[in-house]
Parts: C-alpha cells; structure tokens; sequence
C-alpha cells in the first residue's frame, strides 16, 4: 500500500455537531467489533477499551491537524526483577 503524503490544507475542520457524529459512529463501531468478546466473559472490560481506542482515535486525528499532544498514554512500570 502506498502512502500519499497529504497537506493538512487539503481536509477541512468539521463542525462540532459532525465531530461529535463522526466519534459517536467510530464508538460504536468499535463497541460491536469489540462484542465478540463477551462470549469468553470479558464483557465487562470492553466498555473500557472503547473509551480508549475512541481517546486514541481523538489524539491521532487532532496531531494530524497540527495539535500537538502526546499520543501515548502508556505508563511504563519499572520492571522489578532487577
């Protein structure tokens, strides 16, 4: 696949109402992506990884207008084996 490198001039910000529309669909993509693992019992932490797949989402799309945010938010734990 190749990959086009675009000017950030070429996408237009969306309104408030359309953003929020665009994220509420992504949520609930993901959610019913993420639904099958209700049948191994991990239902209850899917509610969870949504939130953080929709943050992530939010974060890459908001650094390719330019904002500049960190797009990690995982913590590294010191290893305790030393």
């Amino acid at each position: 696949m190749e990959v086009v490198a675009r000017n950030v001039n070429d996408y237009r910000w969306l309104e408030d109402e359309e953003w929020n529309k665009l994220v509420g669909q992504f949520r609930t993509h993901v959610g019913e992506t993420l639904g099958c693992f209700n049948m191994y019992g991990m239902g209850e932490f899917i509610g969870g990884a949504i939130e953080e797949i929709v943050d992530l989402f939010v974060d890459g799309t908001q650094k390719v207008r330019g904002a500049d945010k960190p797009y990690s938010k995982i913590i590294r734990i010191p290893r305790r084996d030393k």
